[in-house]
Order: structure tokens, then C-alpha cells, then sequence
């Protein structure tokens, strides 16, 4: 089996290389490194070393864009499009025009899928939970939100939130139109809060737990905004999983939620963390002056129940998992 992954090189791009070269499957991988990706060179991976697969694994240090001029030369049966600007909430808030690139990225590759549709078993793409209203994710009017609650087809939805729902919006409405007008077979994934202990530290999972473990127990803990904004938080283990279950199920552009269905705020998610550490009596503060985003975002787990998914990590777990590997690796 032979897999294409544009963006490869980030956090999620990482897991997915892993997951296929220890299947003995061929696993390419296109990726500028660009700033504010969240990438970093195969050569420097720390959870694992995918040179090691020889033959079975292939990068190319190139922006997809560059890569779309040029036709497909090989079959492939699966291609994965990751490539993405997104870099954490700060990045999301103070910095929408480079976010926005996506909406540029995007579009070149459905073009370049359409070109090479002959070569393409099928197409995994990423939107976010980012795409969702931003109406029922507010203080007094939340809940898990459902994949019906944005649908393309209909007349009106809701705003999303700031220039990256609205470029995962359009990637939505590309691999739509992709599957009903040239029959390219794809799945589109809405994740809500991925994490896990290699990623960016612009992430506040990493970023928490790293602190947590050098953090001096008379001083106080900060946390982003007022760290009663609640996330829906999934293993990174479990997105990939999860996308690979559902996916051979369904083909037709359709979206579906990655999520945990639970709701944790960032106060009670760094309780946890120091609980796992053992450090008591810890004094955890919000720091206003920090961008927070919506106030409650999860997702339903309803339609990824019926389609065959459960997670099976649970928070507690990725905290020691995040531990033991910041302990491995500081």
C-alpha cells in the first residue's frame, strides 16, 4: 500500500508515518517545514526515526503547491492533505492572514486531485471543530456539537470561528464538490482537541504538561484566559485510529467529528496534571491577557459511535504518556 501525505511533516502528519511504516506500507511525505506549521524535519522526530523503514519511506522538502504544478506519476491508494498554517489559538488570533493561507492551499490541491483523479484510490482531508458556529459554543448556549449542525447544503449556518473555520469551510465545500462532480472518493475529518506529547508547544497540552513537571510548588500556575474555557480533548493515538476506521466507511465527502464527547476546562486539565505528578496544593490562575477562544467546544460522538469508533485513551492516560516522555526527553 502506498501513502501520500501533503503537511506529513507535523504533529499529526508524524503519527499517521509511524502508524503506516510499522504496516510495512510506502509512506511519502511533501512538506515545506513552513513556519507556523508546526513542522519539523523527519530526521529530527523524536518519537520515532522513520529513515530506520529504508526503501518504505520517502520526504521532499517542497510546498505542495510547488509539488501540484507537476502531474501525479504513481498510483496511490490512499492520499492524506494536512497540509496547513495554524500554530495554536495565538497564532489563530493575532496572525489571521497567514491562517488564511489554507483557503490558497487547499484549492490548489482539490485542482490537483481533480488532474489526477486516475491515480487516487481516495483522499483523507482535514476541516476542524474550528468550522463550527460559534453561537452554540458560547457561555450559557453549549453543546456537543453535531455533524448536522454545519451542513453545506443547506441555505444558512453559522459563523465560524475567525479566518481558519473559514478556510476549513472551504475545504469542506471542495471535497463536496470533489466527490459529486468527479467521483473522487474522500473522507473529511472535523477534530476537536488533538494532543499528544511530541506536539508544538503553541499547544497548550504540551505546553501545560512541560511546565507542570519544572514548575516550583510555592509559585502560583498560569494558564490561558480565565482557564475556565472547557476543550474536547482526543489522544493524538485516537485521531489516528479513529480516521482509519471511519474512513473505510465513508467515502462520500462527507464530515465527521474526532472527539472525546467530554468537556475539560484548562484549570481542572492542569489539576489533573499535577495530580498525576503528585504536586499538591498548587494555586492555578487564568492570565486574562491571553486569548482563550470560545468559551465550550466538544464534539458528539453519536454518528462516530454508529460508524464503529470509540477512544481508547483516556486523559489520565495521555498525561502519563506526556510525562514520561518529557522526563525521556527534556
Amino acid at each position: 500500500m502506498k501513502i501520500l501525505i501533503f503537511g506529513g511533516a507535523g504533529f499529526v502528519g508524524r503519527h499517521y508515518a509511524k502508524y503506516f511504516l510499522k504496516k510495512n506500507y510506502r509512506v511519502k511525505i511533501v512538506d515545506n517545514l513552513a513556519p507556523l506549521s508546526g513542522a519539523t524535519h523527519p530526521k529530527k522526530w523524536s518519537i520515532f526515526n522513520p529513515y530506520k523503514f529504508r526503501k518504505k519511506f520517502e520526504f521532499i522538502k517542497q510546498d505542495c503547491r510547488k509539488y501540484f504544478e507537476g502531474p501525479l506519476k504513481e498510483n496511490f491508494e490512499l492520499i492524506i492533505n494536512l497540509a496547513a498554517i495554524v500554530g495554536g489559538r495565538e497564532v489563530i488570533e493575532n496572525n489571521p492572514f497567514a491562517v488564511a493561507e489554507d483557503i490558497e492551499i487547499d484549492t490548489a490541491f482539490w485542482r490537483w486531485a481533480i488532474k489526477n483523479k486516475k491515480k487516487i484510490q481516495h483522499v483523507i482531508t482535514y476541516s476542524s471543530s474550528a468550522a463550527y458556529p460559534i453561537n452554540l459554543q458560547k457561555k450559557g448556549n453549549y453543546r456537543l456539537l453535531k455533524e448536522t449542525d454545519l451542513d453545506l447544503s443547506k441555505d444558512f449556518f453559522g459563523k465560524p470561528d475567525l479566518s481558519y473555520g473559514w478556510a476549513k469551510l472551504n475545504n469542506e465545500y471542495l471535497a463536496k464538490l470533489a466527490y459529486e462532480k468527479y467521483s473522487i472518493k474522500n473522507t473529511i475529518f472535523r477534530p476537536f482537541s488533538g494532543y499528544g506529547a511530541d506536539q508544538d508547544l503553541n499547544y497548550p497540552f504540551p505546553s501545560i504538561v512541560k511546565r507542570a513537571l519544572n514548575h516550583n510548588q510555592k509559585h502560583k500556575f498560569i494558564v490561558w484566559g480565565t482557564g475556565l474555557q472547557m476543550r474536547d480533548f482526543i489522544h493524538i493515538d485516537d485521531v489516528i485510529r479513529g480516521s482509519l476506521i471511519i474512513s473505510k466507511k465513508v467515502r462520500n465527502g462527507q464530515a465527521v467529528n474526532l472527539s472525546s464527547g467530554k468537556y475539560l476546562n484548562f484549570i481542572n486539565l492542569a489539576k489533573k496534571i499535577f495530580k498525576r505528578l503528585d504536586k499538591k496544593n498548587i494555586k492555578i490562575n487564568g492570565n486574562s491577557s491571553k486569548p482563550e477562544g470560545v468559551f465550550a467546544r466538544g464534539g458528539s460522538r453519536f454518528f462516530q459511535r454508529k460508524l464503529g469508533f470509540e477512544p481508547q485513551i483516556s486523559i489520565e492516560k495521555g498525561i502519563d504518556i506526556a510525562i514520561d516522555y518529557f522526563k525521556k526527553h527534556n
